[in-house]
């Protein structure tokens, strides 16, 4: 097991791009769509800390969180492909790990596509979930916290259709699900910063799946109305997990975004 695992597709190596995927996943998941997007951009992504085939996360002294970690090693990747500027795609808690660094540093950041981004602090009700999986790990029930998590964001009966291996293997992730909490619900890295989102000039797309929960719509319509130049975009029949469902639609809308920058 690697430290970090990277992922390299082919493609158009003029146009680097970075992925970064969701809890619970895998760079695989992009597989499909980088085949989709060969002829447009070479696109490269990894397996987050304690996902895949990268090593666990530990954390460093108490000195950076799990976002702020996986913020770091995609900064990595962008210097890896030069430090210029780059297509950024990312889905769920990966998009919120672009849209940080497309607000922290504008300059590096070609195109954005944010395939659902879980920025709860975006929206109004988007504290119930963590209120709830809380709850149910204070009282050491992290099995059925899973479950919530799981069949929100999977579809319901979700969780309890994997193979138990599986199941085992998310429930023993489910505290750093937990961990991201303040980044997520409270913003404790300023991705809402007065000014932040309005400093991004690359054209933005927000991509959901019209069968997601509806805070997903909420942060979406949150984000548009702050971003300068931002496109949303519905894929007919899909939910969270749109990458893996849907790959050609998304890497249609991708494509789209990808021509307009």
């Amino acid at each position: 097991m690697t430290p970090v695992h990277v992922e390299q597709w082919p493609g158009n190596a003029a146009r680097p791009a970075v992925a970064i995927h969701c809890m619970m996943g895998s760079s695989r998941i992009f597989g499909p769509i980088a085949a989709h997007l060969r002829d447009r951009v070479a696109l490269r992504g990894f397996d987050l800390p304690s996902h895949g085939r990268s090593a666990p996360w530990r954390p460093a002294g108490g000195t950076e969180d799990y976002h702020s970690a996986v913020t770091r090693i995609t900064r990595g990747l962008i210097e890896d492909a030069g430090g210029g500027k780059l297509d950024l795609i990312g889905h769920s808690i990966g998009a919120t790990v672009a849209l940080r660094i497309a607000v922290e540093t504008p300059a590096l950041v070609r195109s954005l596509t944010l395939i659902e981004p879980v920025l709860f602090a975006a929206s109004r009700s988007g504290h119930a979930l963590d209120d709830q999986l809380a709850a149910l790990a204070a009282e050491g029930l992290m099995e059925q916290a899973t479950q919530l998590f799981m069949d929100m964001w999977g579809g319901p009966g979700g969780f309890r259709a994997l193979p138990a291996a599986t199941r085992q293997a998310a429930v023993a992730q489910m505290p750093l699900i937990l961990e991201t909490g303040p980044a997520m619900s409270g913003d404790c890295h300023g991705i809402l910063r007065p000014g932040g989102l309005e400093s991004i000039q690359a054209p933005v797309m927000l991509i959901a799946g019209d069968k997601s929960p509806a805070v997903i719509a909420e942060i979406a319509g949150t984000l548009a109305a702050r971003l300068p130049d931002v496109g949303r975009a519905s894929v007919p029949g899909a939910g969270h997990m749109l990458p893996v469902t849907h790959p050609q639609q998304v890497a249609g809308l991708i494509g789209v975004n990808l021509d307009r920058s």
